[in-house]
């Protein structure tokens, strides 16, 4: 397999290169510009293109023998006046269609299947690493209480009525309260406007699950320590992920910034948790 990755920004990219080289497979990476940066790509070929630039980054993986694609790593929707696309990624688009103006999922498929039918298979970063997602359980820190238990029961409840309209991946509860909803802003800027409202007395909860039905390939829900340290800051005392599908960017770095400071991390099956 020779794989394609399209990196964005954050250390995660560069463990997926890494796991694959370490399993065999060859790495030709794509550094989105202002995203990725691409010092940390330098023991693999590479370019540096920007996200508007599709026809030449689908020509360039074409000529690298590219046979596998992953996408990862951190990065903002563009809008359409500032993408400035070439002649492929204008065809792309008008063969999204009405896509391009829906939810995250909906762009994300579209995308999946346009890259299928340019010959390439979208693989997704978990299945390259085997411990990027958790069974069910406490993770790490002390058990929530019954007050914690309700506010992720809450959280749940509101992402699942939030599924069909494709709005986001993550909420935070406190008291009952549901201080944020993320959408476009990333999971970073939700806690940093929920901390701005949060409440007195114990502290809230973010809750992170995947979209009923979503493009696990390209879209799946991820955190790692720089959520730990994010969450904190917004005087949260625990973050709630959803059992095998929410990826784990840096697990060790992560569980150890929540120990530190008394963070629990909670891996839930939504379907079957009760307050």
């Amino acid at each position: 397999m020779k794989l394609g990755l399209i990196a964005g920004g954050g250390p995660f990219p560069g463990r997926i290169a890494d796991a694959a080289t370490k399993a065999g497979h060859d790495v030709f990476i794509v550094c989105v510009r202002d995203f990725c940066d691409p010092a940390d790509y330098v023991r693999f070929p590479h370019m540096v293109e920007r996200m508007g630039a599709g026809g030449a980054i689908v020509q360039r993986l074409k000529a690298e023998g590219v046979t596998h694609i992953v996408l990862s790593g951190k990065g903002k929707r563009p809008s359409m006046l500032s993408l400035v696309p070439d002649a492929w990624m204008a065809r792309a688009i008008a063969r999204v269609g009405v896509a391009i103006f829906k939810g995250d999922d909906a762009l994300f498929r579209a995308f999946v299947k346009i890259f299928g039918e340019e010959g390439f298979e979208v693989i997704s970063p978990q299945s390259l690493l085997s411990d990027s997602t958790a069974e069910a359980g406490l993770l790490v820190g002390q058990e929530p209480d019954p007050i914690a238990r309700a506010d992720i029961a809450r959280g749940i409840q509101t992402l699942r009525c939030l599924a069909e309209m494709d709005i986001g991946q993550a909420v935070v509860v406190q008291q009952g309260l549901v201080l944020g909803i993320e959408a476009v802003e990333g999971t970073d800027s939700l806690l940093a406007r929920a901390g701005e409202l949060r409440r007195d007395g114990p502290g809230g909860v973010l809750i992170k699950l995947a979209k009923i039905g979503q493009e696990m390939r390209v879209d799946a829900p991820v955190v790692g320590a720089m959520t730990v340290s994010a969450a904190l800051a917004a005087g949260l005392r625990g973050i709630a992920i959803e059992a095998g599908r929410t990826i784990i960017a840096d697990r060790a770095a992560m569980l150890d910034a929540a120990a530190a400071n008394g963070l629990f991390i909670l891996a839930v099956d939504p379907e079957r948790f009760a307050a």
